[in-house]
């Protein structure tokens, strides 16, 4: 075993683990949740229950027994609290429940800092309208829950007479490892300025385009050129996508072309703060999570 597999087996060892421990924290979160929620309904339906009891006995002793205006007031009081209590814990679940339902890799920040294995696939492919695909009758997948946005960004780039063509997507482990080694045999340790190793591609996520215009159907630096690279710099965040590598960057060179969709939240903060998503802190970029197809 090479020096590098070492290396990858380990990081991918303690992503596991990190990743293993935010599941876990995340279900350990959704059943305290859920036995709160359960102690807040006994206690609502206990409170239920004496009302109703002492209406009872009011009826039986016809209408003699009567609660005291502050009786009232306070069981009211009570039951209200409680009600209030039993839906923001009903919202706590959910949320948890939620979370624990999303994909924890989507918002990592995957670019030479954590390790996707070949295991890793995402939750569900659909294929991206081969009107927008280059070259024409290639097939490309882009993540099921994201692909609307997708579609709406092309779709509206489109009718402002920007037309936008997506020449690369979702790419495995083993597509990106063969991808990578024949550009180490073109350019050798060159390739490590932009392309990126098996495990660390953002286009494993599933959540990643190159984009390319019809009069510059590749992925290069020409593309920066274009009204249509404009248009995405003004309006990618209202969609959800971010350009991962922007200028003067610590990862790559600067790729206009690659854009990844990270939710419309994070985009527009992104955005409107003139921040790059690899200066964040993860913990930072993690709390976006859970609204990230919102």
């Amino acid at each position: 075993m090479s020096h590098n597999t070492k290396l990858l087996t380990i990081y991918a060892s303690i992503a596991g683990v990190i990743l293993l421990a935010g599941l876990g924290y995340s279900i350990y979160q959704y059943k305290e949740t859920a036995k709160k929620l359960g102690d807040t309904q006994s206690r609502l339906t206990l409170s239920i229950e004496k009302i109703v009891e002492l209406e009872k006995q009011n009826e039986e002793l016809g209408g003699t027994l009567s609660l005291t205006q502050s009786e009232k007031e306070e069981l009211g009081g009570a039951l209200a609290k409680q009600k209030e209590e039993n839906e923001e814990l009903e919202e706590e679940k959910d949320m948890y429940e939620k979370l624990a339902k999303t994909d924890k890799q989507l918002l990592a920040k995957y670019s030479k800092v954590y390790f996707l294995n070949e295991n890793y696939f995402p939750t569900k492919l659909d294929d991206i309208d081969e009107k927008y695909v280059l070259p024409v009758g290639k097939k490309l997948e882009f993540l099921d829950p994201a692909l609307p946005y997708l579609e709406d960004l092309l779709e509206d780039a489109e009718e402002d007479g920007m037309p936008l063509r997506i020449v690369s997507s979702y790419r495995s482990f083993e597509e990106q490892q063969s991808l990578k080694s024949s550009y180490k045999v073109m350019y050798g340790s060159g390739a490590n300025t932009f392309s990126a190793d098996q495990g660390y591609s953002e286009h494993q996520l599933g959540t990643t385009v190159d984009f390319a215009t019809p009069q510059v159907p590749g992925a290069m630096g020409a593309f920066a050129n274009t009204a249509s690279f404009t248009w995405l710099q003004e309006n990618a965040h209202k969609y959800g996508f971010i350009l991962s590598y922007p200028k003067s960057n610590s990862y790559y060179i600067y790729e206009p072309w690659h854009w990844r969709f990270v939710g419309e939240d994070l985009a527009r903060d992104l955005y409107k703060d003139k921040k790059n998503f690899y200066d964040m802190d993860q913990r930072e970029i993690d709390e976006y999570l859970i609204k990230i197809f919102d």
